[in-house]
């Protein structure tokens, strides 16, 4: 059964997304990240623009085979057609397709949005109702997030 945990109070989850994506890569583990269209297209030109230094090799669900094997970090809208199953970053409101599947399962909760907190708390219902145990990480009590 998946470890989940959730990251709540996130300034900005993108900018989040991106390094804690850099920091699984660097453990060379491979990463599923999901949400919608928009966010998963923000967050794949954000990971082109970082420092040379900070490069992380990604690709779309789409790409072609040789990139996606190539690949650790697969952004996709549904996890579900990824054969990753190390760690899966979710950005989106949904419980996400397949989550159970995967060794690890990192929810990112923005600090203002309060749909977003809202989707949140449904999901937190919605894993523990399936038997997941679930780490709360709160970034406004810590005292550096980076």
């Amino acid at each position: 059964m998946a470890e989940v945990a959730f990251h709540f109070n996130v300034p900005d989850k993108l900018a989040y997304a991106c390094r804690l994506v850099r920091k699984v890569d660097r453990h060379e583990l491979r990463v599923v990240v999901t949400g919608d269209d928009d966010q998963l297209q923000a967050l794949d030109r954000m990971l082109w623009e970082l420092e040379p230094t900070d490069f992380v090799g990604h690709c779309m669900a789409d790409a072609e085979p040789a990139a996606l094997a190539a690949s650790r970090v697969v952004l996709a809208p549904d996890p579900a057609t990824c054969v990753h199953r190390d760690v899966l970053v979710n950005l989106g409101w949904e419980l996400p397709p397949l989550h159970a599947a995967f060794q690890r399962v990192i929810e990112v909760v923005s600090q203002d949005d309060e749909a977003d907190r809202r989707h949140a708390r449904q999901r937190w219902k919605q894993y523990a109702a399936g038997g997941h145990a679930i780490v709360r990480f709160d970034l406004a009590a810590m005292p550096e997030t980076r």
